[in-house]
């Protein structure tokens, strides 16, 4: 049995960022071997993230990712808003955006090799087994203009490139490139801002639009006037709804005058060159996930009382 030293433990501990005890325990079971300790560690973390994958990852960060003409942006989970903070994660994080820019979707964004040599999927994994928290990549949205630009604005931000909400917007236009990423930041910011349902009347989901309608009728009826009257109050609240809910008219929330269509336009004169806003992605940490209440005194205390 060879010599556990401090040294040697201190050596693993740097290379894996696993605990001392972990290391030396490594170390014991692979008599002295470091190579194959790192690798006994690992096992045991994907082991230890394996127990975890369970929890509910609720929390997190979505990063943006910029190049010419794409843009590119990402969630990966976390149990909590403190790992959200870890400079581990966060790096992690990065990293994943910037691989999003090169891929198409979120199944092709896992198998992409990290600079550890792993795929985003088993560095996720192996960072579970350091950080003892669950995480996942949720998914990834990407743009790309031919002509003109993609902008992103991050709001709520924790560090550079990343935060609580990610937003991406896409210009098409022969127009200086970066008066279109100034417009485009704006409009992102609108976009974070109001969370509109679609970028044009015609892009909302059809049936969203019927049960509105439905519900705007069955509260117009309640009123007792005839139908042919309530009818006319329905398509007028549908306009509103219509008004409300699409960014095109939507009310610009940085002059709470123009359309953000007219805004467009607008900007369209200023530049001598034609603007089209092909497409938009917001994207929020948790959103649509159900989030597990927890009594974070009660766990610790049946923490304590299994241990």
């Amino acid at each position: 049995m060879a010599q556990i030293t401090a040294a040697m433990v201190k050596s693993l501990r740097d290379q894996t960022s696993a605990g001392m005890m972990d290391c030396k325990k490594a170390l014991n079971e692979t008599d002295g071997d470091l190579e194959a300790a790192a690798d006994w560690l690992r096992t045991k973390g994907i082991a230890k993230a394996d127990k975890k994958a369970g929890r509910i990852a609720a929390e997190g960060l979505v990063a943006v990712a910029l190049a010419p003409k794409i843009g590119a942006v990402v969630e990966v989970n976390s149990e909590t808003d403190f790992v959200a903070r870890n400079e581990a994660f966060q790096s992690a994080v990065s990293e994943i955006a910037d691989l999003a820019v090169t891929v198409d979707s979120t199944e092709e964004l896992a198998a992409a090799k990290t600079a550890s040599g792993e795929n985003v999927k088993d560095h996720l994994t192996t960072l579970v087994g350091k950080i003892g928290e669950n995480m996942s990549l949720r998914r990834m949205a990407r743009l790309t203009v031919s002509e003109g630009a993609v902008a992103g604005y991050i709001h709520n931000s924790v560090t550079e490139g990343m935060g609580k909400i990610g937003v991406l917007v896409a210009l098409e236009s022969a127009g200086d490139v970066a008066k279109l990423e100034e417009l485009g930041k704006k409009i992102a910011m609108h976009i974070a801002a109001t969370n509109p349902l679609a970028l044009t009347v015609d892009d909302l989901d059809q049936d969203l639009v019927a049960k509105e309608r439905e519900m705007l009728k069955a509260e117009a009826l309640e009123s007792g006037k005839p139908e042919s009257i309530v009818d006319k109050m329905v398509e007028g609240r549908m306009v509103k709804f219509f008004k409300e809910s699409v960014l095109m008219t939507q009310i610009f929330v940085m002059d709470g005058e123009r359309s953000i269509e007219q805004v467009i336009a607008d900007e369209s004169k200023a530049l001598g060159s034609d603007i089209t806003m092909t497409g938009y992605v917001r994207m929020g940490v948790g959103d649509g996930i159900e989030k597990k209440e927890e009594d974070f005194a009660a766990e610790v205390a049946a923490a304590v009382k299994g241990a």
